[in-house]
């Protein structure tokens, strides 16, 4: 039987201790692994792909033995790339635009990195990029469901190692989207990172990321039904409309609004879906122009007896997100419904635009529809 670390520090005379396993370096030897790096935000997930960037640059110094067990035709695994979300461009400004950025510190990537918004935009990464052989992709959730597959076929047919640093479960403490669920399912390796909570009276471990608002200094936990992706993240923001991200554990992740969403709102978006408008119209008119008279409002007092709670309605565009999230995660009303609710209750289409671009649903408000006055 091979002997343990802790066998060997024993053998040196030192005394009983906790062993934990050892950080070994990044391992390019092996072809087609698909390895998420995975945790909260702020749990150094993109700090641990900048450990695997330098480890590549140590590995490309060896010789040719070396390059013979690293290489699969005509990758290399020693040779990295990394690629961005286009969409994910704000964060981290102040960084050189080739940067691998962390909290705390970046790598210089040279030319070997791109900005991307697809997977169709990967696969000429790839074509382009032919000896690259560790590929890491970074917030690989933001995109489409076929990067998951793309990602596979590579790694099988080319021996190609895939790197995500990636959020898999998102401010709702659920799985990010069907993206993150196919990743998941295809990869090789699972490296699990924690932080601690954020919380200011808490040191536990944070293995979720919680999302909120700072409004009037108060913190006001995000709903439920808040659109699934907005950027940012990395600096703080006060208002009512821009959330900032911090990593909670579960005594302090506040989510308020789940069961509203599933009791109310989206049964609401289904009768509406039906033909029966005025319903879902009243709710959200209420939530844009009258919040007590919600049943948003009415369910929260009914269930929550703690303040932090009762701060989510102090957000902005809450009848907008409500909207947004019948259209574009629930699938349960069309993009007609959607345009002709918006412009009947007058709700900020220019919001609505930004944030379901974001998640990888465009509309156009441009055209007016003809709406009778309701």
């Amino acid at each position: 039987m091979a002997p343990t670390d802790k066998d060997f520090l024993k053998s040196l005379g030192l005394p009983s201790l906790t062993v934990f396993p050892t950080a070994t370096h990044f391992d390019f030897t092996q072809a087609g692994r698909r390895v998420l790096i995975i945790g909260p935000m702020g749990s150094g997930k993109s700090e641990w792909a900048s450990r695997i960037w330098r480890d590549g640059e140590v590995a490309r110094r060896k010789g040719d033995a070396v390059a013979s067990l690293t290489t699969s035709g005509e990758v290399d695994r020693r040779h990295l790339f990394y690629v961005r979300s286009q969409i994910d461009r704000s964060r981290f400004r102040d960084y050189p635009d080739n940067a691998l950025p962390y909290r705390g510190g970046y790598v210089e990537c040279g030319e070997n990195i791109a900005f991307i918004k697809d997977s169709f935009d990967l696969e000429e990464v790839l074509a382009q990029n032919r000896s690259a052989g560790t590929i890491i992709i970074d917030e690989a959730s933001f995109f489409d469901e076929r990067l998951a597959y793309v990602v596979q076929n590579h790694s099988l047919e080319r021996g190609v190692q895939f790197i995500f640093p990636t959020l898999i479960l998102n401010f709702r403490r659920e799985i990010f989207n069907s993206t993150a669920r196919l990743i998941l399912d295809t990869a090789t390796d699972v490296i699990p990172l924690t932080a601690y909570c954020e919380h200011h009276n808490c040191l536990n471990d944070a293995f979720y990321t919680y999302r909120y608002y700072l409004v009037d200094n108060q913190e006001c936990p995000a709903l439920y039904f808040d659109p699934l992706i907005i950027v940012g993240g990395d600096e703080e923001r006060v208002g009512a409309v821009d959330p900032n991200y911090a990593a909670r554990c579960d005594e302090h992740h506040y989510l308020p609004g789940k069961e509203y969403t599933f009791l109310h709102l989206k049964p609401l978006g289904e009768r509406a879906a039906g033909g029966d408008e005025e319903p879902l119209r009243g709710e959200l008119r209420a939530l844009k122009e009258n919040i007590s008279k919600s049943f948003l409002y009415r369910h929260m007092e009914e269930r929550y007896k703690e303040a932090i709670y009762m701060n989510a309605l102090k957000s902005d565009y809450l009848a907008e997100k409500a909207l947004i999230y019948l259209f574009s995660e629930q699938n349960v009303i069309g993009e007609e419904l959607l345009v002709r609710l918006t412009y009947q209750l007058e709700l900020d289409h220019t919001y609505m635009k930004r944030i379901l671009n974001d998640n990888l649903r465009r509309v156009s408000f441009d055209q007016r529809p003809l709406v009778m006055e309701v």
